[in-house]
């Protein structure tokens, strides 16, 4: 599919860069919108996820998934507010928490990941099976595109028939550039932000399992590839840092997916440089629309005069399309 560079969308004119964009709707944006309750789907090895529902009164074969950021969970702003957008129009909605984020730690030692889409498979087939939806469509927002995308692109022939289309916003395509682009100056702001969150579970974790992760020396950690090297790399199964940021990216999976996606990636993105972007997948598969926008931060794209998202507008017309 072509890419588009679009240039209707206009962020707030108080919002005057990236950071503004991507820091005000993560501390002030409120979305009224309540799911309608939670059930805990219990997982092949042991741990669970907790997966929040809204959904219709009547019989219902529309159902959008959606998937958070890193260290996000269901009740992010930009999750409820998706939600909200697709209920609005006739569709339950999925607000589903990745291990350990939920509000109770897992049960394992591992956590979630980039390079991990298993769980949300187990979301996808829990849906169809219990449910019975037979169109769905994946949203998901930064880690959550890069697992969206994943779930469709690595095994493209098993993806199931009721899943239709995928949204993917703020998606850090390629890992190893995205951690580059948050170590620029002026970017501490979000790395250390994402590490003290993380730094309370490592603890927990070192708590509960004392013989296999410590917490001692955490407060020395100052970005992303100590992080990585130190505690996701080992935990899951990768090498090091790198060799997580290289198996872990959606990036090389992009050309192989055969349903139609939307890509929404904003050019002032603090968290994504331009090999973050997707442009190559785009340019050589059909399938994937990717649309740039000259403003909206990070999983931010508020509106003017609104506290909608230009992605939730943009997305229930994608999926209903």
């Amino acid at each position: 599919m072509p890419i588009i560079s679009n240039i209707s969308y206009r962020a707030p004119f108080w919002q005057w860069n990236g950071h503004v964009q991507s820091i005000y709707p993560s501390m002030f944006r409120k979305i009224h919108f309540q799911y309608d309750h939670r059930e805990r789907l219990e997982l092949a090895d042991g741990d669970f996820v907790d997966l929040d529902w809204h959904q219709q009164n009547t019989i219902n074969k529309k159902l959008v998934i959606i998937t958070h950021g890193l260290e996000g969970d269901s009740g992010r702003h930009y999750v409820t507010g998706m939600a909200k957008k697709f209920a609005s129009q006739g569709w339950d909605a999925l607000g589903w928490n990745c291990r350990s984020c939920s509000g109770e730690p897992n049960r394992l030692l591992r956590f979630y990941h980039h390079g991990d889409a298993n769980d949300l498979r187990a979301v996808i087939q829990h849906a169809i099976h219990k449910y019975d939806y037979e169109n769905i469509v994946l949203v998901g927002f930064s880690m959550g595109g890069s697992l969206s995308l994943r779930s469709v692109g690595e095994f493209p022939d098993q993806v199931p028939a009721a899943v239709k289309k995928v949204i993917g916003i703020s998606v850090p395509c390629d890992l190893y550039a995205s951690v580059q682009a948050l170590s620029q100056s002026g970017n501490s702001i979000y790395v250390n932000r994402f590490l003290k969150k993380l730094g309370k579970k490592i603890k927990e974790k070192s708590i509960r399992y004392p013989d296999q992760i410590s917490y001692e020396g955490y407060e020395q950690i100052r970005d992303f590839i100590e992080f990585d090297n130190r505690y996701t790399a080992p935990l899951h199964g990768y090498k090091d840092a790198i060799d997580f940021y290289t198996r872990a990216s959606v990036k090389p999976l992009l050309t192989r997916i055969k349903i139609p996606v939307l890509l929404i990636q904003a050019l002032n993105d603090p968290f994504l440089s331009r090999d973050c972007m997707g442009y190559e997948a785009a340019d050589s598969n059909p399938s994937i629309l990717l649309e740039t926008t000259a403003a909206g931060g990070h999983c931010g794209f508020m509106l003017p005069g609104t506290y909608e998202s230009y992605p939730e507008r943009r997305a229930i017309v994608f999926a209903n399309n």
